[in-house]
């Protein structure tokens, strides 16, 4: 008689917890909004099955799943704790018998969200609606007509869905971020960092020999086409890392065929930071250390003779934009500024560089996905176009200067500005080639 009062008791003991677990999840689901819902379901995609998320109408659904799977339940509520700390839900916690504090020092040992998740659904959030729209319009191509995209996890789910994003393959969202807001990289980068990895771009390498020769490394076909228009040879260089930057300035650094030459150009295109590009390792290479192996003290060979350097590459993470100015004032007459040539027995070791920087130090350059950046864009368009009229390459680079001011993104509200940077001592004219421009010669890049 004893035994069957004390079994009877247990089991109501054992249905007063679950009554109360119960309670507990009912009243976290009425707190939770439809955003969270959905939030829930796109970071619960990795364990459950994605017909049964669809029909899910509220939190409750979920956590019904979630304890059919086995993932919840009264003794383990870790991935329900992680789940609401992962959607920034920090209150409800305390529902749970956690803080913040703790799931944080316990998500390295039970933490069930794999990085791709958790790094899909924090640029999610970064993504404002604005940028939505620039996104959908850059991928419309891709999406199914007529599909209603009304978030930013609706369109990764697009995307997951027809396998044109995986945790394998990213390189959809980095393209269209790279476009629309290159500092939604960073969101890719870190939070994925030991499985994603950031395609680096690649580097040609031109030199010649004839009669006006230069050295030139840089990248994209529109560049090769424009460069070898003006006399050059191309040697191409691929994908380099940081130390593989650095050993190919050293290398150009010694080239003896400098002595027969009377310019040195590099043109470099990839991701960057304030003052440093990044080579395919995501490891960073000041600039000036790049520009540094060319001076006349360690490169005597190409002393008093010029060194070009053009970097398409964003220098931070702030986004400029439009301000709106008086356009009755007058415009300053810039053809009386004439340059004045020193002649002399030494000169400064720093003397004849140009750095063309595609923007101003901290901000981002843009890039369209098919025609390219900005900034080189603007370069060739302006070497074709200036070239040909004994144009000067300071001339040039302001009307460079001014294309690349003067466009916007789709949205209008984002706008990028070069920045030349010279200690030139004479004016630097291309030799006018004798063939039409590539423009000319191929209807489009």
């Amino acid at each position: 008689m004893r035994t069957s009062v004390s079994a009877v008791g247990s089991s109501n003991m054992e249905n007063d917890i679950s009554l109360k677990f119960h309670q507990q999840l009912f009243l976290i689901s009425e707190y939770l909004v439809t955003e969270d819902v959905a939030a829930l379901k796109f970071l619960c995609t990795d364990l459950l099955h994605l017909s049964k998320l669809e029909g899910v109408k509220s939190a409750a659904d979920i956590f019904k799943l979630l304890m059919a799977q086995e993932y919840l339940n009264v003794e383990d509520t870790f991935l329900l704790a992680e789940l609401l700390y992962r959607i920034k839900c920090h209150s409800l916690l305390e529902k749970l018998g956690y803080t913040k504090e703790k799931v944080q020092e316990r998500l390295s040992e039970k933490g069930r969200i794999s990085p791709y998740r958790q790094m899909l659904y924090e640029l999610s959030e970064n993504i404002t609606s604005e940028m939505l729209k620039e996104i959908t319009f850059l991928l419309q191509d891709h999406l199914p007509k007529r599909w209603m995209i009304l978030s930013a996890l609706d369109l990764l789910i697009l995307l997951e869905k027809q396998g044109l994003l995986t945790k394998d393959n990213v390189k959809i969202l980095e393209d269209v971020c790279i476009t629309v807001s290159p500092d939604l990289l960073e969101t890719i980068d870190c939070l994925s960092h030991s499985q994603i990895t950031l395609h680096g771009d690649f580097i040609k390498c031109f030199s010649l020999a004839s009669n006006f020769p230069f050295t030139f490394h840089l990248f994209t076909e529109q560049l090769e086409r424009v460069f070898t228009w003006l006399g050059l040879d191309v040697r191409t260089y691929t994908d380099l890392t940081s130390r593989e930057i650095i050993n190919l300035m050293e290398t150009w650094q010694r080239v003896p065929d400098h002595k027969d030459r009377n310019c040195f150009i590099c043109c470099i295109l990839s991701h960057g930071k304030s003052g440093a590009v990044y080579g395919t390792d995501d490891r960073l290479v000041s600039i000036r250390v790049l520009t540094s192996h060319f001076t006349a003290k360690r490169c005597p060979q190409l002393a008093a003779k010029p060194k070009l350097f053009f970097i398409q590459a964003c220098q931070g993470d702030k986004i400029q934009r439009p301000v709106y100015v008086d356009t009755d004032g007058p415009t300053p007459d810039l053809s009386s500024m004439q340059e004045r040539v020193f002649l002399s027995e030494s000169i400064p070791e720093e003397a004849d560089f140009l750095l063309g920087m595609a923007t101003v130090d901290g901000y981002v350059s843009f890039r369209h996905m098919e025609e390219g950046s900005w900034y080189m864009q603007a370069l060739c368009s302006n070497l074709q176009l200036l070239v040909p009229r004994g144009e000067d390459i300071l001339s040039i680079l302001t009307q460079v200067n001014e294309d690349v001011a003067r466009r916007d993104s789709p949205s209008g509200t984002k706008k990028q500005m070069p920045q030349p940077a010279y200690t030139l001592r004479r004016k630097f004219i291309f030799p006018i080639p004798m063939a039409p421009p590539p423009s000319e010669q191929h209807q489009c890049f």
